[in-house]
């Protein structure tokens, strides 16, 4: 079937609307609102965002909304403000001072609750123990913690002196660590003796100890308290924070930083080669995440708002910490796992907290899938009032799940689109306005135009599949990749001279409606026909046997490439040679005979990275070579290695 999305044509005309109820209380309550708006945004850019823009708080004002260009952007030129104070001190003047800024639960049930007072309190006193330490403006701080409290607070400590952090994943090895305290720069480093995962430590103080002896980069390691486990500490490089703090005033003025400061380095990676340090900036990155956080999840004053991701990938920088803070929003953070120690942990804390906006992956709804019903069943889920996917694109059946049974058909999905590298939300539904269809990321947010081109560029009518572009320039696009230009142009701004390439395929229909398809290098030629492996993996998961599925392919004499396919089936069914006949067979319905899978393979868990992407250079490793070779430190389960050779 080739550009034809077969699996969402049926999702085509089915829209769900807006319950009456949210969207007289939204902030854009109707699709034409959304239009003017939208066309405003388009027409005249810099009109539009320097509307916006004054929405935050700026030391000096801009000179000059932006320079116009795609490949070098500035936006607020000329402006100062500082991105710690617009989070913190600017909610301290109104009844904000005592409202909930943060809550906290650990794995283990402890939990933490600080007010935009408290919480401005603790990043003063941390911006002053960096800066005994040595750091300073454009210095990078490489954070390397569990998702605990004062690793927020650490961020928002370097953002207040000017600092750059570089906050690497907690589940990274130390090869891993140590290649990006490398490409940074970094001399000290910001840690905790460990972590807590499904009742394990994470010696994450070890991991940072292994790193620093292969380079004499490091002088300092600053160790907060976490686990209690013992650790070795290097007179003269490490300290504890918890010493360090006691000797440092409670305040710290906020620098004075220029709009094109840079905030932060977050390394992101492929499927093979170097990660590439993605660097955003402090003012336009802050406009746009904080706009965008207001707008796409209908912030209200009383939310108390639940994005499930880590820290240390973009949607934890721009919708768990800058974005929501921004807006003076309450914020709720999980230190463990999903299924542990039950499947139905997030279930209890959206009852326990309350929470009203819950943001989250398909591959995490995939598993809520998995575990079955029983889970939700005998919990309060009616505080909720808004559901958010992000990650990957979701299957229409995983929508229409989470609508029912977690929404409970109230509450609106906001499936979003974007990247590291784009640093905020670019095609979303906005709740109150937009009419849904379960699978589709729907329309471009405001100030962004997106469009899908063929290989030369032109655009492709409605329903061919095709490449993801964005013409022009946004204010929170990165600025660039740490150290290496030619790459830089070369990756987003070369394959289509003009527009910034986003590295997706999508396809818009008859109403404009996107539909993202997932990588194009996730794309399998099979007898000369391109299949996207995300089109297979909707099929497989459209039958009601399987909770999750991923496609690979491997070369074939005959074909070029053939598809295998693996599964993760759901409570109550089992794996069976008639059950992948009944499989092949489903998908040569939905798709055609080109798309049969020539294996299909069942697996008790699929690899996955802690974002909730599926490793599928794992599974092509595997179905080459019966064994993997390549880096699994990103992996979230490292049983997943144990059990390969199972298969």
């Amino acid at each position: 079937m080739g550009d034809q999305q077969c699996q969402e044509r049926s999702y085509l005309s089915l829209k769900i609307y807006p319950p009456h109820s949210f969207s007289q209380k939204a902030l854009i309550d109707t699709q034409q609102k959304y239009k003017a708006l939208y066309k405003e945004s388009i027409d005249n850019p810099e009109l539009f965002w320097g509307k916006v823009a004054q929405e935050i708080d700026w030391f000096k004002p801009w000179e000059k909304t932006s320079n116009g260009e795609l490949i070098h952007p500035q936006w607020f030129c000329g402006g100062s403000l500082n991105v710690s104070y617009n989070c913190l001190d600017r909610h301290l003047k109104g009844n904000r001072k005592s409202k909930r800024a943060l809550v906290w639960e650990g794995e283990n049930g402890e939990s933490l609750t600080y007010s935009y007072e408290e919480l401005t309190k603790e990043v003063c006193i941390t911006a002053n123990v960096l800066k005994k330490h040595g750091v300073g403006k454009s210095d990078t701080v490489v954070i390397y913690m569990p998702l605990i409290p004062q690793a927020i607070i650490t961020m928002l400590a370097c953002a207040r002196i000017g600092a750059i952090h570089n906050v690497v994943f907690a589940g990274f090895s130390s090869k891993s660590l140590l290649e990006r305290i490398l490409d940074s720069g970094a001399r000290l480093i910001v840690t905790a003796d460990g972590g807590f995962r499904r009742g394990k430590i994470i010696p994450l103080k070890t991991r940072v100890d292994e790193a620093a002896s292969l380079s004499n980069q490091i002088k300092k390691v600053l160790v907060f308290k976490r686990t209690g486990s013992a650790v070795q500490m290097i007179e003269g490089r490490d300290y504890w924070m918890e010493k360090e703090r006691a000797g440092v005033e409670e305040f710290c003025d906020p620098a004075v930083l220029d709009s094109e400061q840079p905030l932060f380095i977050l390394y992101t990676s492929g499927t093979t080669g170097k990660p590439k340090g993605i660097v955003h900036s402090s003012g336009g990155y802050l406009v746009q995440t904080a706009f965008s956080t207001k707008m796409i999840f209908d912030l209200k004053e009383e939310d108390l708002y639940w994005c499930t991701a880590d820290i240390g990938w973009i949607t934890g920088h721009s919708y768990v910490v800058y974005g929501p803070l921004a807006n003076g929003a309450s914020i709720f953070i999980y230190e463990g796992a999903p299924d542990f120690p039950s499947f139905d942990r997030f279930w209890q804390l959206i009852e326990k907290y309350k929470i009203t906006i819950f943001y989250t992956s398909p591959t995490a709804i995939r598993a809520f899938i998995k575990w079955g019903l029983q889970w939700i069943a005998n919990h309060d889920l009616s505080s909720l009032r808004l559901l958010g996917s992000v990650g990957e694109p979701i299957n229409p059946e995983v929508w229409m799940w989470f609508y029912r049974h977690v929404g409970k058909e109230k509450c609106p999905i906001v499936d979003t689109w974007w990247q590291t590298e784009t640093g905020s939300i670019l095609i979303s539904p906005l709740p109150g306005a937009t009419p849904m269809k379960p699978g589709s990321a729907t329309f471009p947010f405001f100030g962004i135009s997106p469009e899908v081109v063929d290989e030369q560029g032109n655009p492709l009518p409605p329903g061919r599949n095709g490449f993801l572009v964005i013409k022009g320039p946004w204010p929170s696009m990165f600025r660039g990749i740490y150290k290496d230009e030619n790459n830089y142009k070369k990756i987003y701004f070369s394959r289509i001279p003009g527009v910034y390439f986003t590295g997706d395929g999508a396809y818009k229909d008859e109403e404009g409606y996107f539909w993202i398809t997932g990588r194009i290098d996730d794309v399998i030629n099979v007898s000369g026909h391109r299949i996207g492996s995300a089109e297979v993996e909707n099929a497989l998961v459209s039958h009601p046997a399987v909770a999750e599925a991923a496609v690979v392919g491997i070369p074939d004499p005959y074909k070029g490439e053939a598809l295998i396919a693996f599964i993760t089936l759901k409570e109550g069914y089992l794996a069976s040679t008639e059950l992948v006949q009944v499989l092949k067979d489903h998908v040569v319905k939905e798709i055609g005979s080109l798309a049969r899978p020539q294996e299909i393979r069942f697996l008790d868990t699929l690899p996955k990275t802690r974002s909730g992407k599926i490793v599928r250079r794992l599974l092509k490793e595997v179905s080459l070579q019966g064994r993997i070779t390549g880096d699994t430190t990103t992996l979230e389960d490292s049983q997943f290695i144990d059990k390969i050779g199972k298969i």
